[in-house]
């Protein structure tokens, strides 16, 4: 058999193939999200009451926009501004503040929204703040909220000082939609085994209605006042005249949203 050998003498070229390489290095890290924008937009944390207190006193809140149907309530949240209202909860504001850390766990399992007690204020207005009692960013960047009630009323719908309230938070969030969930009670015992709960999409129409109403609050707050109610110690001393509370409207149940 004729050998596969090259012979003595003869040349033999090899060709050296050098590795090719990519143009891009796909082991490179991707470049971390930017953090969604209502995170740099904290002012506090209800873990610190005194502070979240304080900082919310410095604006109009969802609870003051709750009360705001009409400009005829304009005044009545103006004077609870400045002389304050005397309400300092009851047994049903002390059940939902019972049952919200649970009811939390509970939206947190079935639709991922995350507790927060956290103090936002609007993008571009520092005196318009919410407390929601849930926030979360979904995978495409959208802001969902979650509301948490008690009641001891069957609702047939959401009642519309609620739904003011939630517009206000998807305002000063960004925010979508929120999860209202309720959760009914007899005597404080709750009638089922899971709270209700139902989706509240974000309506602009409502939102600008409600901007404008907190707007003069807020103007007839600097008419009014004899001192900067927003200052540091700078709610109103004098008392109210007679007829101020002629258009005044309890607040919701919980009045620290």
């Amino acid at each position: 058999m004729p050998s596969s050998r090259p012979s003595r003498g003869t040349m033999v070229t090899m060709t050296v193939v050098q590795p090719m390489l990519a143009l891009w290095d796909d082991d490179e890290p991707a470049t971390p999200a930017a953090p969604p924008a209502h995170l740099a937009r904290v002012l506090a944390d209800s873990s610190d009451r005194i502070a979240w207190l304080r900082a919310r006193s410095q604006g109009i809140t969802a609870t003051d926009v709750a009360r705001l149907a009409s400009p005829r309530a304009v005044q009545a949240v103006v004077l609870d501004k400045l002389y304050g209202n005397g309400f300092g909860g009851n047994a049903y504001t002390d059940h939902g503040r019972a049952r919200e850390p649970e009811i939390a766990r509970w939206v947190l399992q079935r639709h991922g929204i995350e507790s927060s007690q956290k103090l936002f204020h609007a993008a571009g207005q520092r005196r318009h703040l919410a407390t929601p009692d849930g926030v979360t960013v979904r995978a495409d960047g959208t802001v969902e909220l979650c509301e948490i009630k008690t009641t001891k009323k069957a609702w047939s719908s959401i009642p519309r000082s609620y739904l003011r309230q939630v517009a206000w938070q998807q305002y000063v969030l960004g925010a979508e939609r929120t999860l209202v969930v309720w959760e009914q009670h007899t005597d404080f015992v709750p009638l089922h085994g899971d709270p209700q709960c139902r989706w509240v999409e974000r309506d602009e129409d409502e939102i600008h209605r409600l901007v404008a109403l907190a707007d003069q609050v807020l103007d007839t707050l600097a008419r009014q006042a004899p001192v900067d109610p927003f200052a540091p110690g700078g709610r109103a001393s004098a008392p109210p005249p007679p007829d101020a509370y002629e258009a005044y409207e309890p607040p919701p149940y919980d009045p620290l949203r």
